[in-house]
């Protein structure tokens, strides 16, 4: 066994470990937004489906469905992730600050901290906060 081969066994576990790593960061996103839906009263499994889930995240925050074409356009989607950040966290009783790290933790971290606050947290679903404005 020479250096080389000693290397590539050492890239190999690193690659398995980041991979392991992305995998529970998917499945923590994955069971938080389940939660956030049923906490909203919508079925979680729609946290599955390819905008469906959208969809249903417009609903939750109290957005018109037409805002997926928003989403579509460059630069424009990064506000509109923004505006819908801080709808989440109005709609489940937080501040705007908590929606700005919100934002700030999963579009440059891909983090779901906040995420996880709401949907395994003791948060409660408080209507949607753009209807109310």
């Amino acid at each position: 066994m020479n250096e080389a081969d000693i290397a590539n066994g050492g890239a190999a576990a690193g690659g398995l470990i980041t991979f392991i790593i992305l995998i529970a960061i998917l499945l923590l996103y994955i069971v938080s937004v389940w939660k956030i839906f049923t906490k909203a009263g919508k079925p979680g499994w729609a946290c599955l489906i390819p905008i469906y889930n959208f969809i249903v995240f417009l609903e939750v925050v109290g957005r018109p469905i037409w805002w997926i074409i928003l989403m579509l356009i460059p630069f424009v989607n990064i506000i509109i992730i923004l505006i819908l950040c801080l709808d989440l966290a109005k709609s489940f009783g937080k501040s705007a600050a908590f929606g700005v790290f919100m934002f700030l933790f999963t579009i440059f971290l891909g983090l779901p901290i906040f995420q996880v606050i709401i949907g395994l947290g003791s948060s409660t679903y408080q209507g949607p906060s753009a209807a109310q404005a």
